[in-house]
């Protein structure tokens, strides 16, 4: 177990090397190609300030472009394909910058020509010997995923033959499970590998014994499925179907291919790959210039705060991000000091003794949630987006409002969808609740750009102000 946790476990430190050694490669493919122009690196101060808006758009874009995601199962070139878009996103940037301050006459044509196509070069050809010493790695047990199958048939067997003829994906079946009712048993099943019924699977899920849940069942047994759903709707685990193809024919955009073997992604987030990175320039765009238009506010509100009871300006909550991950959030502080009972978290109420005047208003107007824009420069979360629960309401609705933990396959936002609509403040009802769900995952499922115009529109006419928000 040890070794095949190796890379996940020191997988922040990787990743940084990654970045580093990017950064390195286009300092590099940049001097390269001044050699190859002019026989020297003596650069003049131009093609040094050139040089270093390269190396910090390339820090800023290739994560929001997922260049640094693991890449494991996926073919070479939709990671080639990646690199290249990432790489000309940030060239695009470059000739914008020079063509907005009329800067482009001072470089050479060439010059950025070849450094675009040795920087190319340098990076797929790094990529394909990282994935060539990842993959042998794998096979000696290193950076393994843990996978659940649920299924004991034949479409099982053959994704457990498929994954032991390709040990470089790293993929390994921790165990095969049945459904509630007793199932056949393909007799070329491992009986060590048979550990029980759904139950079992969710508390392995819950002691962190496995990584990926995928259903090997064939499509005609559809209830079945459904049924497993179900069980594991309250898991924020990635849920992936391998179909049985022999029976149906299933094309679609869902479909991703490991080692020749489709499989059906389900409960899989919307943001990915350019996706992502539009989102995640939205976000990171939207909340710098919100911070400098309110700053003045910020500082007079941290003041009154200060004043107008003993404690911190800033109140940290922990709330679940992205993937069901804690994350810290801020707020101004709303409400006087005090302890809950039994460490629960008690929803604030009409007149509730606990806000402070000043609370009450910021509550009223949502001006408490302004730091919030801070976390979103963090990456924590979005400024659109499923508004965050407390950890202790997370644990109630999820057992009791279908499909409630699915809220966090996106980040969670500052405003969103249902609370333009009218459902924020208290949720008194389990009805509520069921209610905000409902548009949360619609808002998932339909996003764009404009729906987010849209949102942060109707946040700015309707959604600061709310009788409901105590």
């Amino acid at each position: 177990m040890q070794r095949s946790n190796f890379i996940r476990e020191h997988f922040t430190t990787l990743s940084w090397c990654m970045r580093i050694l990017d950064m390195c490669v286009v300092v590099g493919s940049a001097l390269l190609s001044h050699i190859i122009i002019f026989g020297h690196t003596a650069l003049t101060p131009d093609y040094h300030v050139a040089i270093a808006y390269g190396v910090f758009i390339a820090f800023v874009i290739y994560p929001s472009c997922s260049v640094y995601r693991a890449w494991r199962g996926s073919s070479e070139l939709e990671e080639v394909g990646t690199l290249c878009f990432a790489w000309s996103l940030v060239f695009i940037a470059l000739l914008g910058l020079a063509f907005a301050f009329k800067e482009t006459s001072t470089f050479s044509r060439l010059w950025a020509s070849i450094w675009y196509l040795t920087g190319l070069f340098f990076w797929i050809t790094s990529r394909l010997i990282f994935r060539t010493i990842l993959r042998k790695l794998r096979e000696r047990g290193f950076n393994q995923k843990h996978i659940a199958v649920v299924g004991t048939g034949r479409q099982a067997v053959l994704l457990a033959e498929n994954l032991q003829k390709a040990p470089w994906t790293g993929f390994d079946i921790q165990g095969f499970y049945q459904l509630i009712e007793p199932m056949p048993v393909d007799p070329r099943i491992d009986q060590d590998l048979l550990k029980g019924e759904l139950d079992q699977l969710i508390q392995n899920i819950a002691d962190k014994k496995i990584d990926q849940v995928w259903i090997a069942l064939p499509l005609a047994e559809s209830q079945l499925i459904d049924r497993t759903l179900r069980q594991l709707d309250c898991e924020t685990i990635d849920i992936r179907l391998v179909p049985d193809m022999l029976n149906f024919r299933l094309l679609n955009h869902s479909v991703s291919e490991i080692n020749g073997m489709p499989i059906l992604n389900l409960s899989m987030s919307p943001m990915h790959g350019l996706n992502r990175f539009i989102k995640s320039l939205e976000d990171k765009l939207l909340a710098f210039l919100i911070l400098l238009l309110i700053s003045p506010v910020l500082v007079g509100i941290a003041i009154a705060v200060k004043l107008s009871s003993p404690g911190p300006v800033i109140f940290k909550q922990k709330r679940h991000g992205l993937d069901g991950k804690e994350i810290k959030i801020y707020k101004f502080r709303s409400m006087k000091i005090h302890q809950e009972n039994g460490g629960q978290v008690t929803q604030a109420t009409n007149d509730d003794p606990r806000v402070t005047r000043l609370g009450a208003f910021m509550r009223r107007t949502s001006v408490d949630e302004l730091p919030q824009f801070f976390n979103v420069l963090q990456g924590r979360m979005s400024i659109v987006g499923p508004r965050p629960h407390a950890l202790a309401h997370n644990r109630y609705y999820q057992e009791k409002v279908e499909s409630y933990m699915r809220r966090h396959k996106v980040k969670p936002g500052i405003t969103g969808w249902a609370q333009v609509s009218g459902f924020r403040g208290e949720t008194d009802t389990l009805e509520k609740m069921e209610r905000r769900v409902e548009y949360d995952l619609y808002y998932i499922q339909n996003w764009s750009v404009w729906f987010d115009l849209k949102i942060i529109v109707l946040t700015v006419f309707k959604g600061f102000v709310n009788k409901n928000a105590y």
